[in-house]
């Protein structure tokens, strides 16, 4: 019986590790989920509606927001209130929206 060298273990090691991040993509927030209606989460910031979301300014969008965890030209991010399962656009909005720190 053969047994694999350092080598083939290194090799096989990287490739498993390197395949973790395909297997682990994000899709976009649904509007309609239980998380994104309590937010009142909107991919687009002009469809918010001012009567339910008074605080809701026309300059608020995800890209601005400190939730956000991708660079701010990224179309899409994952978001700390909706954790890594599902990613926020860029020009969308929620409740939660708090003004990214500089």
């Amino acid at each position: 019986m053969s047994h694999p060298t350092r080598r083939i273990f290194m090799f096989q090691a990287t490739t498993a590790c390197l395949a973790v991040p395909a297997l682990a993509q994000t899709t976009p927030v649904d509007e309609a989920s239980e998380t994104a209606v309590a937010l009142g989460y909107k991919h687009d910031t002009t469809l918010v509606d001012p009567a339910k979301f008074p605080k809701h300014q026309a300059s608020q969008h995800c890209a601005n927001c400190q939730f956000w965890q991708a660079k701010p030209t990224d179309a899409w991010s994952n978001c700390a209130m909706f954790g890594r399962k599902a990613q926020v656009a860029k020009n969308g909005w929620c409740n939660a929206w708090a003004k990214a720190p500089g």
